[in-house]
């Protein structure tokens, strides 16, 4: 079951990688709504797409040591970050 929601949360970590890089013509690039590369904001999002690969691997890595529920906590981190933030920012429901 462990292993199970750790590939569960590896396909859901992926995706956001996959979804940061995919926005970052539209933070980074040189279209109208474009940042043109502001400094902070490529170190924020650089940061974020470590921590988003990163976290899998550590998730793995705890539960080989026997540490199955802090790779759990580990690996789904990412993910649910990301919708609390999401859901924080637009104001959806939950429900």
């Amino acid at each position: 079951m462990v292993i199970a929601l750790l590939v569960a949360a590896t396909i859901a970590d992926l995706g956001l990688a996959a979804l940061l890089i995919g926005v970052s013509g539209f933070i980074f690039g040189h279209g109208p709504e474009g940042m043109h590369g502001n400094p902070a904001a490529a170190a924020i999002w650089f940061m974020l797409l470590i921590i988003t690969l990163a976290a899998p691997v550590l998730g793995f890595l705890q539960r080989r040591q026997g540490r199955e529920q802090a790779g759990l906590l580990i690996a789904w981190l990412p993910p649910v970050g990301a919708m609390v933030i999401t859901v924080t920012i637009t104001g959806l429901p939950l429900v």
